[in-house]
């Protein structure tokens, strides 16, 4: 999850208000200096971190909690609607009749991010999708878009051979102009010189782009701001895209200085995948930094091919408490589908599952690895033993180890965890306040029968 050292200082901050019934303003004052320590950190500039902490300060000083709402609770929801104020609205953006033009500067992950974009498109507005690739001066820029688009049914136009950009744009245009969806990818630069400018002006003429998309490297940080204020002045940036949001601790500096120009955020990227970009919508980003959860998202990150049905009878069953070594594998198989343990628990609540959300890079890591060792060793049970779990003594543990490739303890660290999870789903059974959460985020109804 991007930002995570925030979230743990964010976290740190408003704990120093538990156990507190009332404001007292000497608290609030450290509590403020907590929270802009926290944002320099993050790479926030002070100007901007000195104002969201001072209007904090004042609204927890002159806002009253709710009835029933814990002081922490107001503070982490006014922290909330500070950062998504900041951050700015959520851009529409229109699914069909669109030419996207993409510019930036060298090294900003603009041609993974072009095939990204073309990919985001096809999969959630099942627009047919063309990519004009323009740039002349990177070699392999044609080759290394087909590789990424290549299987996605996504129509790649180059001439990797020509040196004149914006006749590659033109008779692209003429060749897959017709496409719903059509993105050109243009060259960087390692600085704005004059040459880019003029072929980028060329090539904005000739393309009359509908959007017009900057696409920035989250570890620029603060830098950000002057970079997409000067494209915005070049060629009426209609968006921002930051890339490599996962990789930095800069990434408040990028999203932050972005918001304050012309050129709202419309995406952000993480990880290295085709599908490893969403859209920026600042409420649902800030509830997943801020530990709150995006249920929502979640469901957007789920493939086509994803059985919903199948999803729904396994949320029923977790809920109720019946727990098999089958729904195990049946919720790693869908897990693996949408994204990685670590992108997964970042789009729950931090309270949910025992606070698995909260684990070290290091733990998550080795957790993702155990659950693709799990896999293989219950491709070796019978369905039997995957149904009724109580079977696995230690001669068929022995033949289930030789079957995969695996030792007798991996098996048996299978039958620990597996365990461990059917604690945890009968403790949600037994949490009415937590099942109803979760009923509430899935969009079941209270009379399935659960309880």
């Amino acid at each position: 999850m991007a930002l995570e050292g925030f979230k743990r200082r964010v976290l740190g901050s408003i704990g120093l208000l538990k156990g507190k019934r009332k404001v007292d303003e000497e608290t609030i004052k450290e509590l403020s200096k907590s929270l802009r320590r926290a944002l320099l950190e993050a790479d926030f500039n002070v100007r901007q971190a000195k104002e969201l902490t001072e209007r904090i300060e004042r609204r927890m000083l002159e806002e009253e909690p709710r009835p029933g709402v814990r002081l922490e609770t107001h503070a982490m929801n006014l922290i909330y609607s500070e950062l998504v104020r900041i951050l700015g609205s959520p851009r529409s953006i229109r699914p069909h009749n669109q030419t996207v033009l993409m510019v930036g500067l060298y090294g900003q992950g603009k041609t993974t991010t072009t095939a990204k974009l073309a990919e985001w498109w096809r999969r959630n507005h099942s627009a047919k999708v063309a990519v004009i690739e323009a740039d002349v001066h990177r070699p392999g820029a044609y080759q290394q878009l087909s590789q990424l688009l290549g299987g996605t049914g996504v129509e790649v136009y180059g001439e990797p051979e020509g040196d004149d950009a914006p006749a590659i744009v033109r008779n692209g245009l003429r060749k897959v102009g017709t496409a719903d969806v059509v993105i050109i990818d243009t060259a960087g630069r390692d600085s704005l010189d004059e040459n880019l400018r003029d072929e980028l002006l060329e090539i904005a003429e000739i393309a009359n782009a509908t959007e017009r998309f900057l696409v920035i490297d989250a570890q620029v940080g603060q830098a950000a701001g002057p970079m997409a204020a000067t494209f915005h002045e070049l060629v009426g940036v209609t968006g921002t895209v930051v890339t490599k949001l996962d990789g930095t601790a800069r990434g408040g500096g990028a999203l932050s200085a972005v918001a304050t120009t012309g050129a709202p955020i419309v995406f952000v990227g993480e990880g290295e995948r085709i599908s490893d970009l969403e859209k920026f919508e600042s409420d649902r980003f800030i509830s997943r930094l801020l530990g709150m959860g995006d249920i929502k998202g979640l469901i957007d990150l789920a493939p086509d091919d994803l059985d919903e049905q199948e999803a729904m009878r396994l949320t029923q069953r977790l809920m109720s408490g019946r727990f098999t070594l089958t729904d195990m594998y049946t919720q790693m198989e869908m897990m693996s589908k949408i994204g990685t343990l670590d992108k997964v628990l970042s789009h729950l609540p931090d309270t949910m599952f025992g606070g698995m959300s909260n684990m070290s890079v290091a733990q998550k890591r080795q957790m993702q690895e155990n659950l693709e060792k799990f896999r293989v060793v219950m491709d070796s049970m019978t369905q039997e033993e995957k149904d009724d779990p109580l079977l696995l003594k230690s001669g068929r543990i022995r033949r289930i180890a030789r079957g995969s490739g695996c030792k007798e303890k991996d098996v048996k660290e299978l039958l620990t965890q597996w365990n461990r999870s059917k604690k945890m789903m009968r403790g949600i059974k037994g949490d009415r306040r937590l099942r109803r959460q979760m009923q509430s985020m899935m969009g079941v109804d209270e009379d399935l029968g659960l309880g």
